[in-house]
């Protein structure tokens, strides 16, 4: 029998004096919390800090010792678990797909389980893969060992989003990726965020991501949370030298109108990069192969791009080459001011550009593993 939605949308998420031990460890210790309606909440804190407690904590997978987590209002312990559950996506880094059954099958599971139609599932299914940019008539009938690590993510996210819920939990959803793959994530993730408008918890390890997706980051310490707020607001304002640390806000101060771009590049491996001249085909080739999601393009001191592996499957059937079909890269020098190409970035809403030395790719700046949110 299918179960009700017990929420349409998070008016208010509440967790107050919660607390859950092991013995006499504390996983969690006096939690005291509000997650508003529609926000993104992040989670950050240095290993076994609570954070995934937490969130299992959240959709009842564990119970608290003590306190309460209320929805609009309503403790979620009055909730049936499996019905909450099905009121909530999760994501985690492993993603857990089951590997016997077809991406459609996947994300189609929790619908089948709610005794949805088969044509109205594969409708669902379709209009997800095309929001989690993976064409469907291509990844429709794949199985998971048959995608990239970063496609394997997408499925993931697809699935949680099936019965389009007004909470979604994610732990570490981008945490194993390669940096390149995880900043293209991040802003596919961005723009989800926008258009669905729903409420996410997510815990991470890593403050730029933190400050690139978060509303407001929690920090939590020895199962303690020691401050929540905007970035600005603990990068300002940390209430003690643990949060200065993680925000590095005294060092990113200190020297940082005497940066260059080189200074925070980051080298890629010479696989990721490609000419321009070089057909749509003989790139799915290099990418299938290598198992990349996205290359960049390189011609000349002028002319540099990236594309991904969406974007080449499209371009395939019409012969393109990989310049007609990738979209520009912003270019920098080693000695570039590192402000200057941060405020460049951000201008033209990109979140990486290409660093050139001697007229050939030397490495990538990536905005938000400096100051984007700062600038």
């Amino acid at each position: 029998m299918a179960s009700r939605k017990l929420f349409d949308r998070i008016d208010s998420f509440q967790l107050e004096n919660v607390t859950k031990k092991y013995e006499e460890h504390f996983a969690v210790k006096n939690l005291d919390l509000e997650i508003r309606g529609g926000e993104l909440l992040i989670l950050i804190g240095r290993s076994g800090s609570g954070k995934t407690t937490v969130l299992r904590m959240i959709n009842r997978l564990i119970e608290p010792d003590s306190g309460s987590i209320s929805v609009n209002g309503i403790d979620v312990k009055e909730f049936d678990p499996i019905q909450l559950r099905r009121n909530i996506g999760y994501v985690i880094q492993n993603i857990g797909l089951l590997p016997h059954l077809r991406v459609s099958e996947n994300i189609g599971l929790i619908l089948k389980l709610e005794g949805w139609e088969k044509e109205k599932t594969m409708k669902r299914v379709e209009d997800l893969l095309n929001l989690v940019s993976l064409p469907p008539q291509i990844f429709m009938d794949r199985y998971p060992h048959e995608l990239s690590g970063g496609q394997q993510q997408r499925i993931g996210l697809a699935r949680a989003m099936a019965m389009n819920p007004p909470l979604f939990l994610m732990d570490e959803p981008f945490g194993a990726l390669d940096p390149l793959l995880r900043a293209q994530l991040q802003d596919e993730f961005c723009k989800i965020k926008k258009e669905l408008g729903r409420t996410i918890v997510f815990v991470t390890h890593d403050i730029n991501e933190a400050f690139r997706l978060g509303d407001r980051i929690a920090i939590m310490d020895n199962a303690e949370l020691v401050q929540v707020g905007t970035p600005e607001e603990l990068i300002f304002s940390p209430a003690n030298d643990m949060v200065a640390g993680i925000v590095e806000s005294k060092r990113k101060y200190r020297h940082i109108d005497a940066l260059k771009v080189k200074d925070m590049m980051q080298s890629l491996d010479k696989r990721y990069f490609l000419h321009s001249d070089l057909s749509a085909a003989l790139a799915l080739d290099h990418m299938v192969r290598e198992g990349l999601e996205v290359i960049l393009i390189f011609r000349n001191s002028e002319s540099a791009g990236r594309i991904y592996l969406n974007e080449v499957l499209k371009a395939v059937p019409s012969g393109k080459t990989l310049e007609e079909a990738s979209k520009p890269l912003l270019l920098f020098a080693p000695d570039n001011s590192l402000l200057e190409a941060l405020a460049r970035l951000k201008i033209e809403g990109e979140s990486m550009g290409l660093v050139l030395e001697d007229d050939k790719p030397a490495g990538v700046l990536f905005s938000d593993r400096v100051l984007q949110n700062l600038i």
